[in-house]
């Protein structure tokens, strides 16, 4: 490339404004200029969502969320988990604080907490570990399990009120049983069709579709739309070739609105794509070089009438990733490792609501719920954004 006098002075400014500490925005714009730029939806963090809590309560692992029909926030945590190791004074109650809130917590759209329930109750077996909500169409509030014996699901009202389970705790028998589960992360029912979509899941390697209103099952599938099986697929090698069954955990499912059905394959660093029978249609990977957990830990889409963007949250790598639903093509991402808002420690569960914000929950010690206000589809740097803390006003 020829070195011109206008280059020269270029380099010049941006080396001026950079000793200065004062170029970042003016590098920003000269970035976006020569094209490393992308039109997405761009996104703040509201670092004062949700309100705090009542009654000295905290969270545990904060391991499923969903938004419903009225723009309420629901997320299920671990409250035991706050009892381990240097934390075990709150079940000694050597002083004022602290309690485990309730597993099931509700917010209403300005952060307020109207509703708490959840944890051992007559009639059901609570799981060993809660993994998952959903709040289905007709009000009713799904709860899975990923504890070393949990092999069921649970069905409730907004109320807590329990309305069904399907499957027993400790009776798992494999990928093709057809009334039990392995380890459930999450559960998604279709208003269409009123069946239930499972990622089951921990234990299992398959997509289990349910009758919502009866609990059976109508039929399964495995990766690339294969029979499911149980053999051990050994530890991930970003080299070799994608495995023909799912690794561990099956982490998410979902099915947007043109009837496409979107699982993630977590330690495998893969989203794949399905019709509703189980036909496979697509496949992408996220960071395929992403070892341990994965990269792909579960999904929301944007809210657009064509729902064209993925929203895809990566625990591992501890940003939430930006895709083209129609191509699987990754256009930019935000956040980083850390304890600040906008930050994440362990980005485990993502939802959407009405007006496009995103919500996120973290597990490991990350352990809270943060919003993320959507401010419209702009130019945003390619990439890594970064923390997206609100511009300066």
């Amino acid at each position: 490339m020829r070195f011109t006098r206008r280059s020269a002075v270029i380099a010049t400014a941006i080396a001026l404004f950079a000793g200065l500490g004062l170029g970042q925005a003016w590098l920003q714009n000269v970035a976006q200029a020569q094209g490393r730029s992308v039109e997405a939806p761009k996104f703040e963090v509201d670092a004062l969502w949700p309100k705090p809590l009542p009654n000295h309560w905290v969270l545990g692992m904060t391991i499923g969320i969903w938004v419903d029909e009225q723009d309420h926030v629901w997320i299920i945590h671990r409250g035991r988990d706050t009892l381990h190791a240097n934390e075990r004074a709150l079940e000694l109650k050597v002083g004022e604080c602290c309690a485990a809130a309730p597993p099931v917590l509700v917010f209403d759209p300005a952060g307020n907490l109207v509703r708490s329930w959840g944890g051992p109750g007559e009639g059901y077996e609570w799981p060993q570990s809660n993994h998952g909500v959903h709040v289905d169409y007709k009000g009713n509030v799904w709860i899975g399990g990923n504890g070393e014996k949990d092999a069921h699901l649970l069905k409730f009202t907004k109320e807590g009120k329990f309305l069904m389970q399907v499957g027993k705790l400790g009776a798992n028998n494999g990928s093709n049983d057809p009334n039990n589960f392995g380890r459930v992360a999450k559960i998604w029912v279709d208003p269409k069709t009123n069946e239930a979509y499972v990622a089951d899941g921990y234990k299992n390697k398959r997509v289990a579709v349910l009758d919502a209103d009866t609990g059976k099952l109508k039929r399964h599938w495995g990766a690339y739309g294969n029979k499911p099986d149980d053999a051990d697929l050994g530890k991930y090698d970003p080299a070799a070739p994608l495995p023909q069954q799912f690794r561990n955990p099956v982490h998410c499912v979902e099915r947007s609105n043109d009837g496409l059905v979107y699982v993630c394959d977590r330690q495998a660093d893969r989203v794949q794509v399905f019709r509703p029978d189980g036909t496979f249609v697509k496949e992408a990977q996220f960071a395929k070089q992403t070892l341990g957990s994965g990269s792909a830990w579960d999904i929301a889409f944007s809210k657009d009438a064509q729902q064209k963007y993925i929203y895809l949250a990566d625990g591992t790598n501890e940003v939430v990733r930006v895709v083209l639903r129609d191509t699987l093509q990754e256009i930019t991402n935000f956040g980083d490792g850390g304890r600040q808002p906008g930050q994440f420690y362990g980005v485990h569960s993502i939802a959407t609501d009405s007006k496009g914000n995103i919500y996120t929950t973290e597990t490991y010690e990350g352990k809270r719920l943060q919003k993320f206000v959507f401010k419209g589809v702009q130019q945003v740097a390619a990439g890594n954004q970064g923390t997206v803390w609100p511009a300066a006003r």
